[in-house]
């Protein structure tokens, strides 16, 4: 990607011009450094390069800086990659068939608990949307429990695989979506952190729910990997380097880092009411190229984030609000 592909920018949440400096180039690719050594000592030294992705490459380069709004404490790139780039980035990305229906199969299994926590909050199995659905591990979750969900997607392969495996899904965002009848939930698991103008994807979520649905967003927490990576150097390094590489966090692979004030912000500018907050992990990344080892300590931080960290203060954050 080149530096004509990104462009300077004030908070995407609040539109403040006022930012701190969390992290410069140089402390990212020191970071990226640092990824690759937790994940080879982690990794079977036979894993196919293709394996890699999501856990030490990513479908966008490391960010140039990150900066934090001093006004709602939101976590974002500037300068940032513009609209054009990054949409020819998720277009174009999609691994091949093998890798989609593993990834299918393992979040079939994994969004089980989602689809859990959305039915609670709603009520009901209802009618729903997924934003980001790509290979359709939730739309299926959600179908086990009674759901109706549809997807939208960027990537037409991703699209193309989800629709042979029985879901409607539209190539497309969310913007371009539209229904005859109100959807009752909106979920967004996957790409909120990443949308170029997430102000509009609010916006346009609250045109297609009814009133009292629920828009459901899982998002990684700015405040965490600000917080522990400042512990990168110093008596808690083993500790900050386990907390944010298990949860994809070192490096920041995304394009923003929400906060309880930025997010709350925004929602309620978009017409929304917050109604519930979970926090929570990432997804289990261990698989049968990761060493016993590497998976058995994959489970120990997880399991004693779960216990210890909850709300705003985890790594991975699942917010639900109501449409008002």
């Amino acid at each position: 990607m080149s530096w004509t592909s990104y462009e300077l920018t004030s908070c995407p949440v609040c539109g403040s011009v006022e930012s701190v400096e969390v992290a410069d180039r140089d402390a990212i690719l020191a970071e990226r450094e640092q990824l690759w050594e937790f994940h080879g000592r982690r990794l079977r030294d036979d894993i196919p390069p293709e394996q890699l992705m999501d856990r030490v490459a990513f479908s966008q380069e490391p960010p140039l800086r990150l900066a934090r709004c001093v006004r709602c404490w939101h976590i974002f790139r500037n300068p940032r990659e513009r609209q054009e780039a990054l949409d020819a980035v998720y277009r174009d990305e999609a691994p091949e068939e093998s890798v989609l229906r593993a990834l299918f199969d393992t979040q079939h299994e994994a969004y089980a608990e989602q689809a859990t926590r959305l039915t609670e909050v709603v009520g009901h199995p209802a009618r729903g949307l997924e934003v980001g659905s790509y290979a359709g591990g939730f739309l299926a979750a959600a179908r086990d429990q009674g759901w109706v969900f549809e997807g939208v997607d960027i990537s037409a392969r991703a699209v193309a695989f989800a629709a042979r495996s029985g879901f409607t899904v539209t190539c497309g965002e969310i913007t371009g979506v539209s229904t005859a009848h109100p959807f009752d939930a909106v979920a967004v698991w996957n790409t909120f952190e990443q949308l170029y103008d997430a102000r509009a994807a609010v916006v346009s979520a609250r045109k297609l729910l009814r009133t009292g649905g629920v828009l459901a967003v899982r998002i990684p927490n700015g405040r965490f990997y600000e917080r522990w990576r400042k512990r990168l150097d110093g008596p808690m390094a083993a500790i900050a380097e386990r907390m944010l590489a298990h949860n994809n966090l070192l490096t920041f692979p995304y394009r923003q880092g929400f906060t309880s004030r930025s997010l709350t912000r925004l929602l309620r500018h978009g017409g929304f009411e917050i109604t519930r907050v979970f926090g929570d992990t990432l997804v289990p990344i261990a698989d049968q190229w990761t060493t016993p080892l590497g998976a058995a300590d994959e489970r120990l931080v997880k399991r004693l984030e779960r216990l210890l960290q909850h709300g705003w203060h985890a790594p991975w954050v699942e917010v639900y609000a109501r449409a008002v």
